[in-house]
Order: structure tokens, then C-alpha cells, then sequence
């Protein structure tokens, strides 16, 4: 996994009604890069259950996204801000909730995690190498009012599926630093950071 891509990236801002941000935590182990992520609890109103970098809306607190992104980590797992090394960001995303998500990109370090608040129901660190096995990826189209036909990423790993928004991130994450690239199979548009 090559980082200097998202380091040199030149990322697309877009706006929304609410902005948020998320950090996309990568822990070096010995068996390779792995990925932090997070089970949304079942009670929430947006997106119950799914799996989710940490992150959440900005507050009048943070001084800016970075820091909302860093602030939210530690609510969420327990990531102090001094542990994270951020590295760059990836493309902003505008989701059917009508957020401006911006995802930052963060070296974290390789301990245990544990959810902090109710918002978050379990933590699961993902291989790189399991994301990037066409094995374990499925594409699929579906129509959107706005956009017209989009093609959605389906990540299964460990038990875990990434899909939405976030995997909307992680596809970029893993096309700028490895040599996965999305299959074009569909006959779909390719997706934007428009929300599908």
C-alpha cells in the first residue's frame, strides 16, 4: 500500500446542508495495513447497523473538519488525537442524508479499540488485502432520483459489509494507495461523490 498518493491528492470539496467528517484509520500489523471501522448501534436514526469510519457532524467546538474528525474518533473508540497521524484527505461526499462528509486520512496505532458511546456498536479492523480480494467485492446498480443509474461497492469481510457511503470512501482510499481499481462491469455511470 502506497500512501504518497493521498498525501499529493487534490481533493474535491462539495457542500451540503450539515458537514461532517471521518477518519479513515490505517493500523500497520505485521500481516499488512488493516482499516478501523465501526458498527453503527441499531438504534439510530441514520444508517442503524451499518459499518462506518468514526466520524459525525461538525460541532461548534471544532475549529475546523479535521478536528471534528479527530474529536469524533476519540468519543467513539478511544483514539486520542495526539495518537493519530494524519496523512491527507480523500474527495468530500454528499450522502442521501444530506451531509458533506469529509474523510481524512490517519496512521493510528495497533491496540484495542473499544465504543465509547452509544452510538457505535462494535469495532472491527478490516485487512487491506481481504478489501482488495475480488472474492470478497460485489458491484450493483441502482437508480437514483437525481443521478440517474449509479453502481454501488459491496465490501464482505470478516462477517462485516461495507457498503453506502462508506464504501463510496474506501473505493477511492483503495484506488489511490493499492492497485485495486473498481471492475466496470455494469453498465452503470460511474459514481461520483453525488449521493447514489
Amino acid at each position: 500500500m502506497d500512501l504518497d498518493p493521498v498525501v499529493a491528492h487534490d481533493p474535491t470539496a462539495v457542500t451540503a446542508a450539515r458537514e461532517a467528517a471521518v477518519l479513515v484509520g490505517i493500523v500497520e500489523r505485521p500481516s499488512g495495513p488493516h482499516l478501523l471501522f465501526t458498527r453503527r448501534a441499531d438504534h439510530l436514526n441514520d444508517h442503524p447497523g451499518q459499518m462506518s469510519f468514526p466520524g459525525g457532524g461538525v460541532e461548534p467546538v471544532d475549529a475546523d473538519l479535521g478536528e471534528t474528525a479527530l474529536r469524533e474518533a476519540r468519543e467513539e473508540v478511544g483514539l486520542q488525537p495526539a495518537e493519530a497521524t494524519v496523512i491527507g484527505r480523500l474527495d468530500d461526499i454528499q450522502t442521501v442524508t444530506d451531509y458533506a462528509i469529509r474523510p481524512f486520512v490517519a496512521r493510528i496505532p495497533d491496540r484495542s479499540y473499544e465504543p465509547n458511546d452509544g452510538e457505535v456498536a462494535e469495532i472491527a479492523v478490516l485487512s487491506v488485502a481481504a478489501l482488495t480480494d475480488l472474492d470478497n467485492y460485489e458491484t450493483d446498480c441502482r437508480d437514483h432520483p437525481a443521478h440517474g443509474s449509479v453502481q454501488l461497492h459491496y465490501f464482505h469481510v470478516d462477517g462485516y459489509t461495507v457498503w453506502g457511503a462508506t464504501a463510496r470512501i474506501l473505493t477511492q482510499f483503495l484506488e489511490l494507495t493499492t492497485d485495486w481499481t473498481v471492475p466496470r462491469t455494469l453498465d452503470c455511470q460511474a459514481e461520483t461523490n453525488s449521493p447514489p
